[in-house]
């Protein structure tokens, strides 16, 4: 077990921990005053939340923690024996067995099996341990600094991400092609939180190089005008005759879709097809859907593909949004932008400080 592990189960035990399926009770019960409050734990500097039933609380001024929650999250093995009132506490087996080093950097070890997790996330070899390795060093300097990850702190960074992809549904379509979850991007949510913190006092952003990139970039700030449709595609022009008729006396556009439509990519869902802008869709579905009023459906459009009936489900507008509402998320941007600037020279100065032992060099 670390060092830094050590200390903090110590620390915890010192606390006063207990298991939560069997909290003693005091020698005199009409004088048990407990408080229950919510209690924030970080792990290696990274907020964990508690199981909804682990809640820590407060007696006779000593402030009590669940135990199994605590030692689990430190890699322990927590067994509860009643009849023996007592608790044993083992390493887990994976801990145990982390495989031999693969670096070290400043003491800290980086293992065999931390080095094939990350080349199961797809990492190469030497790119993957040096990427280990810059992550141990920025940590290291974040613990050094005093500086916490908060759930709060990764939803922001993840924000950022959605604002930078552009929505959160294109993230979530290129997490889907990579064969990714959100929770696969916390461990870099988690080191780029640290380096903003680390690096954010080196920046400064001005006013004006906030409005110069607003005015710079006014024709990609604005929204251009988006439609929301919904289609039916068939192949010829006389199964769609026989559709409009059905939707003319009251058919269910999401139903035919559902049982009609060649599109498989939209009938599950009903044929909604999203919104979007002039310039993605065939330019004779395109001109048919933002000519239709919301609410109304097509006769049968043809293009490439067969013969759509369109119902428009939303319309919008181009907007130009104002300098008052862009330059907060301008300024975010242009800190990220110099945060990524920055990261690498940085890291390198962290490197030259350190000391390293990589045992993949020869």
């Amino acid at each position: 077990m670390s060092t830094y592990t050590k200390k903090h189960l110590m620390a915890s035990f010192l606390a006063g921990a207990v298991f939560f399926s069997g909290i003693g009770y005091a020698s005199n019960p009409s004088n048990i005053n407990v408080v229950f409050q919510p209690i924030k734990y970080y792990f290696e500097g990274v907020e964990k939340k508690t199981p909804d039933n682990q809640r820590g609380f407060i007696y006779n001024g000593t402030t009590y923690v669940p135990l199994r929650f605590v030692a689990e999250s430190l890699g322990q093995q927590v067994r509860y024996d009643g009849a023996a009132t007592s608790i044993y506490l083992n390493q887990k087996l994976e801990a145990v067995a982390g495989g031999a080093n693969v670096a070290v950097v400043n003491g800290v070890r980086i293992t065999e099996r931390q080095l094939y997790e990350g080349l199961l996330g797809g990492g190469r070899g030497k790119t993957q341990l040096d990427n280990l390795i810059d992550t141990e060093l920025v940590k290291q300097e974040a613990d050094k600094k005093g500086i916490v990850v908060s759930d709060a702190d990764i939803a922001a960074e993840l924000a950022v991400m959605v604002r930078r992809i552009g929505s959160e549904e294109a993230l979530n379509e290129a997490l889907k092609q990579n064969q990714l979850t959100v929770e696969d991007l916390y461990p870099d949510l988690i080191q780029q939180v640290r380096l903003r913190k680390l690096l954010q006092s080196r920046i400064h952003i001005t006013d004006q190089e906030v409005r110069d990139y607003y005015t710079e970039n006014l024709e990609y700030i604005t929204q251009p005008e988006q439609v929301r449709a919904s289609h039916i595609l068939v192949e010829t022009k006389a199964e769609a005759d026989i559709i409009v008729k059905e939707l003319n006396n009251g058919g269910d556009f999401a139903t035919i879709a559902k049982q009609k439509s060649l599109d498989t990519g939209s009938k599950n869902a009903g044929g909604d097809l999203g919104y979007f802008e002039r310039g993605v869709m065939d330019q004779s579905f395109e001109d048919a859907a933002f000519s239709l009023k919301v609410g109304e459906i097509s006769k049968p459009v043809k293009s490439e593909f067969g013969y759509h009936i369109i119902l428009v489900t939303d319309h919008k507008a181009a907007v130009t949004p104002t300098f008052e509402e862009e330059k907060a998320t301008i300024r975010e941007m242009l800190t990220t932008e110099k945060i990524y600037e920055l990261a690498a020279t940085f890291i390198e100065g962290l490197r030259a400080q350190a000391k390293i032992e990589n045992k993949l060099i020869k």
